[in-house]
């Protein structure tokens, strides 16, 4: 099969199309290059990089005809929480204004195959620490939000077609899987303290008096490099032919608190002088949040390979390959 990748140049896209290479799939990247960087997929052969955006329906549909593309992995979207309470027309309009030009112009062609980036973030805050696909999603942001109308959009169309899709739910994801495929934006935990080192300052930890072991917030991390092997796995699910309509969760099935996180990066990056801030706790954040991956090792055969400490070690040489003024003298 040959595979658009859409937001292949991010930081979970690029890791998605690496893979799919290394598995011998034939892939078509589009990115509208507003957070993506081409170099983190210049070395991979014979991968065309079309730059626009997926809300360009026409582009969209010639490029499926012109690559003879049989499947679509959907990652393009704008990703950030904070930034969708404060701009939600922004969200709705690219990740749910995006995915219906995307649908519109595989229907138009004629391609049945979707993987589509859904994020633990249409959960919410819920009663149970683990949690299954089965879940009342409760989203807490526009993002999530837009995530969840999403799969909704989907399932609606699959109703009306012969669409086949797998919706992966990603826990936190973090890591790299090479130095130069890291993330480069500080928005989530592991980030954040890297950026806090590197200026010289002690990591903060928002509340410390959660029903917990240590009484901080406990986390699903999942590797990128993970994250895109389930791409594969799904990729190749429907490429078998499986009349497939899944929603599946992307997670260890383990969670780390976030004083153990801490910890593991001041051990990591050489950082064991400073001792973290305890700052009150953030509304809105629930104690504990783990993916059940027993849905898709059930049905894509695929678990998570990375623990927690590879996570860390990998995001830190990622993070100096960025900034190398963060690397100290040995």
């Amino acid at each position: 099969m040959t595979w658009l990748v859409t937001g292949g140049a991010g930081f979970i896209g690029a890791h998605v199309v690496h893979a799919l290479h290394a598995a011998g799939e034939q892939i078509v990247v589009l990115d509208d290059l507003s957070t993506g960087v081409p170099e983190r997929i210049a070395g991979v052969e014979d991968v065309p990089l079309v730059t626009g955006s997926v809300q360009a329906t026409s582009l969209v549909a010639q490029l499926l005809r012109d690559y003879e593309i049989s499947g679509v992995v959907h990652i393009a979207a704008k990703k950030q929480p904070g930034e969708s309470v404060e701009n939600p027309l922004l969200y709705y309009r690219e990740n749910i204004g995006g995915l219906e030009s995307l649908l519109r112009a595989m229907s138009e062609v004629g391609v049945d195959s979707l993987v589509f980036s859904s994020s633990a973030s249409t959960y919410g805050n819920q009663d149970t620490d683990v949690l299954t696909e089965d879940a009342i999603c409760r989203p807490e942001s526009p993002y999530g939000e837009t995530k969840l109308v999403a799969e909704w959009l989907i399932a609606d169309v699959a109703r009306v077609s012969g669409l086949r899709y797998v919706n992966l739910r990603y826990f936190n994801a973090a890591g790299a899987a090479r130095p130069e495929l890291a993330d480069t934006g500080a928005f989530n935990l592991i980030p954040m303290v890297f950026e806090s080192l590197t200026a010289g300052k002690a990591p903060r930890i928002f509340g410390d008096d959660y029903p917990t072991p240590d009484g901080t917030t406990i986390r699903d991390y999942i590797h990128v490099a993970d994250i895109a092997s389930a791409h594969v796995a799904a990729a190749r699910h429907l490429a078998s032919g499986a009349d497939a309509r899944h929603v599946l969760n992307v997670g260890t099935g383990r969670g780390s608190s976030t004083r153990e996180i801490v910890e593991a990066i001041l051990e990591v990056s050489g950082h064991t002088e400073l001792t973290p801030e305890v700052h009150p706790r953030r509304a809105g954040d629930p104690a504990v949040s783990i993916a059940s991956a027993e849905r898709i090792a059930r049905v894509l055969g695929w678990s998570a390979q990375h623990d927690m400490r590879a996570i860390v070690a990998d995001a830190w040489e990622g993070w100096l390959f960025h900034h190398p003024e963060a690397r100290r003298e040995t």
